[in-house]
Order: C-alpha cells, then sequence, then structure tokens
C-alpha cells in the first residue's frame, strides 16, 4: 500500500471514529473546523451551525467546489468499531462519504492552492441524509450567496470511481384511503380502505420504467411503494390505510410536472399528500470545466440514477456532478467499508485535473 493510500485510510478511519448521525453534526464539524485554521487563512474559514465553506469566494480564477455532507444515517445495531482490515476501512459513513471527506481535506493541504489555475472551494455541510428541505446545504447558500459563482462544483458521494452526471428528482407522497370500519365476520357492514388501495397497486405493479435520454445520459423514471400503514386490530374492518409513493424522476423535468404525473396515476383513488420535493439536478456535458475533467482524468461517465444535492446545486444555477471514491452497494449498509485503494485514484484524479484545468 502507498503512502498515500495509507494516510488517507488513516484519515478516514479517524473521521469514522467521531460519530455523526444526522442530527448529531457538532463533534465532526468541530474536528474539521480545527483542520481548517490549520491549513486556511482566519478570513477564508465560514461556519454556520454544522456546516462549513473553506476558502476564498472572491478569487478571479473560475472556482471549483468540492463537496461533501458531515452527516452519517444512524448506526446500525450490527455495526462494530471502525477499523483497517487489509485494503479496506471499516466504519459507519467509509464510503458515504468519510472517505470522501478525506480526499478533500488531503487535497487541501498539499495542493498550493493559490497557483492553482482553479480557485478550489471546500464546502462541507449538516443533514444531507434527511428531507430535502432540512438540509445544511440550503442555508449555507442563502447566507452565502457567493457560492452561486461558483463554476463546476464536484459532490464526492460514493460513486464507485466514476463521474456521475445529473441525478434524479425523487417526490415523497402519503396516499391515504378511506374506508369504514365493521367487525370483521361481517365486513359487508363497513368498507375495507386496505382493499381499496388494490387496482391502484396492481397498476403501479404492471407499471415499466420509463427510459429517458438527457445529453447521451439514460436515466430512469419509476414509482415504488416504499412503506405502508393501516389497520388497528386483527379482527376489524380498517377504515384508514396509508402508503408512502416514492417517485423517481429524470433531469428536465420539473417537479410541478412529476406531481401531475403522481396524480395522473392516482385520480380518485386516494388523497394525495406530498412529504417530500427534490428536484432532478441537470446533466452539465456542455460545462467546459467537465470537459476538461473528463478529458484530463480519462475517467468513466455515468448517468446518476439517484439524488444527491446535485440538484440542489443545480436549482441555484450551478453544474456539479457526483465523483468519490466509496461504493455505491456500501452506503447505509451495516458493517460499512470504503476500498483504501480508490481513496488514493480518487486523490490523484482530482489532484491532475485541479492542476490543469481552468
Amino acid at each position: 500500500m502507498s503512502d498515500l493510500a495509507t494516510r488517507l485510510a488513516q484519515s478516514t478511519l479517524a473521521l469514522c471514529q467521531i460519530p455523526s448521525p444526522i442530527g448529531e453534526e457538532r463533534a465532526i464539524a468541530d474536528h474539521v473546523e480545527r483542520w481548517a485554521h490549520a491549513h486556511f487563512p482566519p478570513r477564508e474559514v465560514f461556519r454556520l451551525g454544522h456546516s462549513l465553506v473553506l476558502g476564498s469566494l472572491q478569487d478571479a480564477r473560475p472556482t471549483v467546489a468540492l463537496v461533501g455532507h458531515l452527516d452519517t444515517v444512524p448506526a446500525h445495531p450490527n455495526d462494530r468499531e471502525p477499523r483497517i482490515e487489509g485494503e479496506r476501512v471499516f466504519g459507519l459513513g467509509s464510503s458515504d462519504m468519510k472517505g470522501g471527506l478525506a480526499v478533500m481535506m488531503a487535497l487541501a493541504e498539499d495542493l498550493p492552492r493559490a497557483q492553482l489555475p482553479v480557485n478550489l472551494v471546500v464546502v462541507l455541510y449538516e443533514r444531507e441524509e434527511g428531507p430535502y428541505l432540512e438540509s445544511g446545504l440550503g442555508p449555507l447558500f442563502e447566507t452565502r450567496p457567493e457560492l452561486k459563482r461558483v463554476k463546476f462544483g464536484i459532490a464526492m458521494e460514493p460513486t464507485d470511481g466514476v463521474v456521475q452526471v445529473g441525478c434524479v428528482g425523487s417526490l415523497h407522497v402519503t396516499l391515504k384511503f378511506k374506508g369504514r370500519s365493521a367487525h370483521s365476520a361481517r365486513p359487508w357492514q363497513g368498507e375495507n380502505a386496505i382493499h381499496k388501495a388494490g387496482p391502484l397497486l396492481a397498476r403501479l405493479l404492471a407499471l415499466p420504467r420509463r427510459e429517458v435520454v438527457q445529453d447521451a445520459f439514460t436515466f430512469y423514471e419509476v414509482m415504488n411503494i416504499t412503506k405502508a400503514s393501516g389497520g388497528r386490530a386483527r379482527n376489524v374492518i380498517p377504515e384508514a390505510f396509508e402508503l408512502n409513493l416514492n417517485y423517481r424522476f429524470a433531469p428536465g423535468k420539473t417537479v410541478a410536472r412529476a406531481q401531475e404525473d403522481v396524480r395522473e396515476l392516482v385520480g380518485d383513488a386516494a388523497e394525495v399528500e406530498f412529504t417530500d420535493l427534490a428536484p432532478s439536478g441537470r446533466v452539465c456535458a456542455d460545462n467546459p470545466l467537465f470537459q476538461q475533467l473528463m478529458k484530463l482524468t480519462g475517467l468513466p461517465a455515468a448517468s446518476k440514477q439517484a439524488w444527491t444535492d446535485v440538484a440542489r446545486f443545480s436549482e441555484l444555477g450551478v453544474d456539479a456532478v457526483n465523483f468519490g471514491p466509496g461504493e455505491t452497494a456500501q452506503a447505509h449498509q451495516a458493517n460499512e467499508s470504503a476500498p483504501i485503494p480508490a481513496l488514493a485514484v480518487a486523490y490523484e484524479k482530482l489532484a491532475t485535473f485541479l492542476k490543469q484545468a481552468g
């Protein structure tokens, strides 16, 4: 294992040893802020809550932002202590996305930022793993509107070392079915709310994924029921039943149009309540810095068939992509791990880009 890989592994391990489940990011934000004061001038360290912007937003050079969230999902009961075994770092958040954070921090330490052809900024924020409106990235943009000057963002989410462009939008919708209770031995005296959901569930079962191509990148629009609740006793006909519908929609479709898709599917079968509305992210294939990233690094590119904060950047007029050393299959898993060689590869690819782009 190279010295670089060993260093990045140890840094990732140290970050994993600081628990930061969503809503509990203070300790890791304090850790990163102490690190930042050792490597950035005081005027270039900005903290809001448990989110940080590191670097200058007034530089004349085109600004490239390395972006990452400090939080993880809640710990799994079967998680073990963070550790290094062989060529992997084990620990909650190692792939999603403390390995990416370690790479960002190392690049900020090592690169001669004042001599780069681009202006390097690091953006770290809280509460990414929750609802769209609760993310710490929104308040950062409100407080530091200069962030809208960023020419290109790289969200270091786990991507298996592939540059992933755009991202699908995500709606969460509560579908409410109403009935009338009765004794289960005499169901004709009531109206079964769970049974009323049957026709809609059958439509969803038969609904194929819809392929959408944007700038040669393929995305899939899908609707799925992810939660169900109803019934209050084994011998009572349920008078109410609720389903959570999650709709993932392709770049280029607005949230309003996606809401109409849901209404058209449901019709008058249920009451519709939208509970979380996250837009899709633009495919920025025409961005010159994206084109340079691909040319200088030789990295493969693919569509992002998931939601990330690339969407929030898109909403604010900032082009961004996803690229990180973490493994997508490890995100949110028990006993999560990240491949150490991939940390070094991500560092080297981004260093090449940052030293030559502009």
